[in-house]
């Protein structure tokens, strides 16, 4: 066999791969190939996502399923000499025609191939040349981008020096340039004024916003109308609404019988956190370990429940410590996703299969959310009792009144709030094997994985500790993270656009260093998130049109170059706020107990054990059914169609990024949603009042939706729809249409004026720019 390779390797030195090797010297790929290879080749951003994709399942970090006893994303092992054939080596630096992996990429034997013809993986002959010039180059590892601390480079040069308005356009500046492309101009004040209103509070600007802002003449105008949004109390409910996703707040327990839950004021307090521009810091190392904090405060107890909106079983039947273990893996779970942005659960059963978390590693972390005094059932469903569960905090009408004023108390019942709370004692932490949870294996005590940070030794092990650790200055993750997060937003789509997976398996980031940038730069001044959300929104990037050219869509149909505006659909809660706030029917008491809107009958009952207070859907009435998008109550077996069918997250489990889908669903939604429909109804009612005729009617109902003046032609096409309709509509047909919701059809006005009116309205909520930020 030894005799076999060698003459392999004589042939490949004489034949065919002498091609590749004279490409990896001129810089040109493979025939017929027009990309060139980059002059230097780098390992983090050229190789090792070819690596990763290609090679990691066999020679990667996972000691269980390595072949060869070799692992390509470890120089030690990659230069070290073969198991198999101790006069080779897998890599020599600056001889590729020595390198045993690219002579095996490179070949044609399929009996030699790599990878194997049956892993249905192959590498492009781009890939093949990348991979052989690195070799030549020296093939320089790098420590993973996202597990280097982040550091602030110099603005990078730009050739149009008037467009920046603040660092983060010179970034974005400077890769449009490179692609021979030209940002867009800005957008005009009614769109943008459209964009800033959803973008910082999740409500659309009311008429004298907009007649304001188009008066003011002066420079800083658009920035005088952030920081009036800014100081809006609905910035905190509309950030608060990423935060509930990434937190799996709802307000059922889950499961088969899926019970009410009071976690609402945890809700609430995150409302005020954000209002109150609490740093993020603070934000989190409260929700993480609140309890543990010295002479901690009920505030910083009620953050915890942070980690107890998890779910938890009330059934019957159940093994308790296996739910329990159910518990803590979700704790950590949500960790590494959330707030570190890795996919730590994939070591939950063994090694992590492509990046450097063992599954030791996996428990050491296990072992800070592993000492919550909780138990995996507590009891069935019943009472108030059993709306929260272990460990718990009461909060009194006096609380409600003075240290927790912002936690909206509707009335005198006892309200129960599940947090967090650690034993007496130190529960053991074994290593689970195959992530089971009666197999335990070795001890192991809290620690944090040694690829991102090592623990110091000087911080408590507790959730404290683990607190100071994420926020540690070398954290190279914690405040990239949630920079991505927030540009994601702002932006539709994160610099890494895989927003809860930095690793190997992840996006690379489309701007490198303007995130380390910002994420430095948010360290720097004390992780302030409002600075962070201005710097945002006032750059020339956020303020560009949204209008795109052939060219622009050809050449970067993902905008990831962001050489215009971003244009997509608002979430699901806002599409709600933006109907009931258009109509005046919106209700703006902030916080309290969720609410049951309308809702198709029956849908719960059809998916119930038939216990608990949520076996039945009971809908609200008055002005509760005119809340904001985010007190709509999530029963989490039967989540709010409404919003499901929008992309609004069931909240399952942590969830940092939504789908963005478009189906005939959400037409359907938009055109026979009593809310809607109701809406239609209630602003055809105001408008039939006002001493002005049919087109100014109209043309006040467009402003009103839509947020900007239609332009003549639209306002025709509109009037003699209503005129139309004023003609056409049958009495019958009016009365049923009026018959939509519950608040009181005007009695001063005329039926079918009404109706018709209403079919109008009804018409621009339908309007794809309606719902979309643009």
């Amino acid at each position: 066999m030894t005799i076999y390779k060698n003459i392999f390797y004589l042939v490949c030195l004489i034949g065919g791969i002498a091609g590749s090797f004279q490409s990896c010297d001129n810089g040109a790929t493979g025939a017929g190939t027009a990309e060139k290879l980059p002059d230097v080749v780098s390992y983090n951003f050229d190789i090792r996502p070819i690596l990763s994709d290609k090679c990691s399942a066999c020679h990667g970090p996972d000691a269980n399923k390595r072949e060869a006893g070799l692992r390509m994303d470890d120089p030690e092992s990659a230069f070290k000499a073969l198991k198999e054939n101790p006069k080779a080596h897998a890599l020599v630096a600056g001889k590729p025609e020595l390198s045993q992996a690219f002579l095996r990429i490179s070949t044609h034997d399929t009996a030699l191939m790599m990878p194997p013809p049956s892993s249905n993986l192959k590498l492009s002959q781009y890939e093949i040349d990348l991979i052989g010039k690195w070799i030549k180059q020296g093939a320089k590892y790098e420590k993973h981008w996202a597990f280097v601390a982040p550091v602030k480079s110099a603005l990078p040069k730009v050739e149009q020096k008037e467009w920046p308005r603040n660092e983060i356009d010179h970034f974005i500046l400077q890769k449009i340039e490179q692609k021979g492309m030209t940002p867009n101009e800005e957008a005009d004040k009614e769109r943008l004024l459209k964009r800033i209103c959803l973008d910082i509070t999740g409500l659309p600007p009311t008429m004298e916003m907009m007649d304001s802002f188009a008066a003011d003449k002066s420079v800083d105008a658009y920035e005088k109308m952030v920081d009036r949004l800014l100081k809006d109390p609905a910035y905190g409910e509309k950030m608060s609404l990423h935060w509930l996703d990434l937190a799996r707040y709802a307000d059922s327990h889950g499961y088969q019988d899926d019970g009410y839950r009071t976690q609402w004021p945890w809700r609430d307090w995150v409302i005020h956190a954000f209002n109150e521009n609490m740093h993020y810091n603070d934000f989190v190392t409260w929700q993480l370990a609140g309890d543990l904090l010295p002479n901690s405060t009920k505030e910083q107890l009620l953050a915890t429940g942070f980690n107890r909106n998890h779910k938890i079983t009330e059934e019957g039947g159940v093994i308790p410590e296996e739910y329990r273990i159910m518990y803590v893996t979700d704790r950590n779970d949500l960790f590494g996703k959330g707030l570190l942005g890795v996919t730590l659960e994939c070591a939950h059963c063994h090694d992590h299969k492509y990046d450097p978390f063992s599954q030791k590693e996996y428990y050491q972390m296990f072992a800070f959310f592993n000492n919550v005094k909780e138990v995996g059932i507590e009891s069935v469903i019943g009472g108030p009792e059993t709306y929260a569960k272990k460990p718990l905090m009461e909060i009194s009408n006096e609380d409600a009144k003075t240290v927790l004023d912002f936690v909206n108390k509707p009335d005198t019942n006892r309200l129960i709030v599940s947090v967090m709370g650690d034993l007496d004692t130190i529960r053991p932490t074994h290593i689970l094997q195959r992530g089971v949870y009666d197999a335990p294996g070795e001890i192991v005590e809290p620690g944090t994985p040694a690829a991102i940070l090592p623990f110091n030794p000087e911080y408590p092990k507790n959730r404290l500790g683990l607190a100071k650790w994420l926020f540690d200055k070398k954290n190279p993750l914690t405040a990239r993270v949630y920079v991505n997060i927030l540009w994601q937003e702002f932006f539709g789509r994160g610099i890494v656009k895989t927003s809860g997976d930095f690793g190997m398996q992840g996006e690379l980031p489309s701007h490198p260093a303007l995130l380390d940038w910002l994420a430095a730069d948010f360290m720097e001044h004390n992780w302030d998130i409002k600075r962070l959300v201005k710097q945002m929104v006032t750059s020339a990037t956020y303020r560009q049109s949204a209008v795109i050219s052939k060219e622009k869509l050809a050449a970067d149909p993902e905008n990831i170059l962001l050489a215009r505006g971003s244009r997509y659909r608002i979430p699901a809660e806002f599409i709600r706020d933006l109907v009931l706030a258009s109509s005046g029917l919106l209700n703006k008491t902030i916080g309290g107990p969720s609410v049951k809107p309308y809702q198709p009958a029956g849908l719960w009952e059809g998916a119930t054990s038939g216990r608990g207070l949520l076996s039945v859907y009971n809908q609200d009435h008055g002005a509760a059914l005119y809340r904001r998008g985010m007190y709509t109550l999530i029963k989490r077996t039967v989540p709010p169609p409404t919003m499901a069918i929008f992309d609004a997250s069931n909240r399952d489990m942590c969830e940092v990024k939504r789908l963005k889908t478009n189906t005939p669903l959400q037409a359907l939604v938009m055109m026979n949603d009593p809310t809607v429909l109701e809406a239609s109804r209630v602003l055809s009612a105001k408008l039939l009042q006002e001493k002005t005729d049919a087109k100014e009617k109209i043309n006040t109902a467009f402003r009103l939706i839509v947020c900007r003046k239609p332009d003549e032609k639209e306002l025709e096409v509109l009037t003699n729809y209503y005129n139309k309709q004023l003609k056409t509509i049958e009495d019958q047909s009016a009365e049923k249409m009026l018959s939509i919701g519950e608040h009181p059809v005007s009695e001063q006005v005329d039926k079918k004026a009404l109706a018709a009116m209403m079919r109008v309205i009804s018409t621009i909520y339908n309007l794809e720019e309606t719902i979309m930020k643009s």
